[in-house]
């Protein structure tokens, strides 16, 4: 995609501006992620090792989550360290983590191979294990309320930098670092949008959502590849369930038409944040590209094509989208779509510091949500989680650098 705004080169990006091309950088380092089972198989036999070598390296990484070459004890000791060294190089440096809700959510900053900086956010609920990650070191999008869309975009990840996040998030509840979630959650939790999950098991992410750092889709390639290396049966990637996987975006049309048509029934998260274009263009700028209606639309195609219900994602900020017409107009086009096609999360704004955007008054918050349920909407508060540690997309990691 190309954009009629010139690019920046260097700081911040100025109002409104949207970058689609990220600014080149060194690769990363190839890894066993960034590749197909077909692909594996080349690569270690390239190396001059035989072709199975590949599949006991899948099961070591997405299976038994094992790290050191020293655990690898199937592999022969004179070509355990080159085979580690070539295809399963670390991509994400440990920075900085955070715990909050007594040890239930823990926020991370990871440092990539050139310096660059993003973070996950790995949460236990009541009947779930979600993760939050990232698929882009900042953000082209540019939304004024967000941390990261106001930094900027400093590169697209790979595909295996993105599973990694995944990979050592399940380390870190195979070890037990992720505290028991206490109580019943008041709202919708990341993950649920659409319905409730089984219960996972101690070692289990239940949930992966592309809510971090970056719109995926503008970094299409590989944000596809790292949900195949996740939905791939194990060995060959982390067999986790495709419907367990939510891809957010603001709302680049084509690619939420393609992805409608990549076979991977992923739940689509449609990041709104008002119904009208007058706003819309202000809050989330992409919308001076592909209309308020333009996204309603392609989101409900994704749904004919997918069978899978749709979230709307609204983050309610005080005195500029919280109001009760808008809430009225939202329910409007959405009912006007059609029923069970899709369900809205009201989310309460974790303002970033030095902001004019805060989050909407409780009393307010509620009568937002009466009035899209009365359109016959399905309608739930987000819970939010990590306020106390830099929460926010794109906190963690300002603060950080």
């Amino acid at each position: 995609m190309t954009t009629d705004l010139p690019e920046p080169t260097t700081g911040r990006p100025r109002p409104g501006q949207l970058t689609f091309s990220a600014p080149r950088r060194g690769k990363p380092p190839r890894h066993l992620a960034d590749l197909t089972p077909a692909e594996r198989k080349e690569a270690v036999e390239a190396l001059g090792h035989k072709g199975f070598r590949a599949k006991q390296l899948s099961t070591h990484y997405f299976e038994r989550l094992v790290e050191s070459p020293e655990e690898m004890t199937d592999l022969p000791k004179a070509i355990r360290d080159d085979l580690v060294r070539d295809l399963l190089p670390p991509l994400l440096t440990p920075l900085v983590q955070r715990t909050a809700d007594d040890g239930a959510t823990i926020k991370s900053a990871w440092r990539l191979h050139d310096g660059a900086i993003v973070e996950s956010v790995l949460m236990r609920y009541p009947r779930r294990v979600t993760i939050c990650i990232s698929s882009q070191a900042g953000c082209g999008m540019n939304c004024p309320f967000c941390a990261t869309g106001q930094a900027g975009l400093t590169r697209n990840m790979s595909a295996a930098e993105i599973v990694e996040q995944v990979v050592y998030a399940a380390r870190q509840l195979r070890r037990g670092d992720l505290a028991p979630s206490v109580g019943a959650s008041e709202g919708a939790e990341l993950g649920d949008e659409d319905g409730p999950a089984e219960v996972a098991g101690p070692t289990r992410i239940s949930n992966v959502v592309f809510m971090g750092m970056g719109e995926a889709l503008a970094n299409y390639k590989a944000a596809i590849g790292a949900i195949r290396r996740m939905t791939d049966p194990a060995p060959d990637g982390l067999g986790m369930s495709a419907r367990g996987i939510t891809m957010s975006t603001v709302g680049l049309v084509p690619a939420i038409d393609k992805l409608a048509g990549e076979g991977i029934p992923v739940t689509l998260a449609l990041s709104l944040h008002a119904p009208d274009d007058e706003l819309r263009n202000e809050l989330v700028p992409i919308n001076t590209r592909w209309k308020v209606d333009e996204a309603l639309d392609a989101a409900h195609r994704y749904y004919e094509t997918t069978g899978r219900r749709v979230s709307i994602e609204y983050a309610l900020i005080r005195d500029i989208n919280d109001q009760a017409w808008r809430a009225d107009l939202l329910g409007e086009k959405l009912a006007a779509r059609g029923r069970g096609w899709v369900h809205v999360n009201p989310i309460p704004l974790n303002p970033t510091p030095g902001s004019k955007w805060t989050a909407s008054r409780p009393g307010v918050e509620q009568q937002f949500v009466e009035r899209l349920r009365a359109h016959g909407v399905p309608t739930t508060i987000r819970d939010t989680r990590g306020q106390d540690i830099d929460g926010a997309c794109g906190q963690l990691a300002a603060a950080t650098a």
